[in-house]
């Protein structure tokens, strides 16, 4: 099986503080772990599309800004058998040893609306502080999904190097 996905680093500063959206995993048959919202593309689904798609079903929010959105391209009317979309994320991934063999982007975003109590196969959606992001995966790397757990080293590196520029 091979997946792809498409995943939000949903941030705001509250403040003075960057906080972003954690939520918990509420899958039948799967630990429940910290993950970012996000998921699987459906066929011929455009990245951005599934993005906006998949925080709505998990967080109840409506995203209004994508970085990287104003780059996007497409191919639609000039050869309507074959389209293709282009994108700038944020990052992407892909897994190299697991169960399944997946790729994904991550997207950095903002949103407007309230956080639903549950959403589709997650609980919990919250708002935290990068710093307390920070502490939990240095705590346990493994209470975060195996996916999100490179998405976020990666985002906090990302923060550190732009923190010291």
């Amino acid at each position: 099986m091979f997946l792809v996905n498409s995943r939000a680093i949903i941030e705001r500063m509250q403040e003075g503080t960057i906080e972003i959206v954690v939520q918990t995993r509420n899958k039948p048959g799967e630990p429940q772990r910290i993950e970012l919202p996000g998921g699987r593309i459906e066929q011929y689904e455009s990245l951005i599309a599934a993005l906006i798609r998949e925080v709505k079903e998990e967080t109840g929010l409506d995203i209004v800004e994508i970085e990287g959105e104003d780059t996007r391209i497409d191919t639609v009317g000039i050869d309507p058998s074959f389209e293709v979309e282009c994108v700038k994320p944020f990052g992407a991934y892909q897994t190299l040893n697991g169960p399944f063999d997946s790729v994904g982007v991550y997207f950095r975003c903002k949103v407007q609306g309230e956080l639903v109590q549950s959403g589709d196969e997650t609980k919990n959606p919250r708002w935290i502080a990068v710093d307390e992001l920070r502490q939990l995966m240095k705590d346990d790397p493994h209470q975060f999904s195996s996916v999100d757990r490179a998405g976020v080293m990666f985002y906090l590196k990302y923060l550190e190097k732009q923190r010291r520029a």
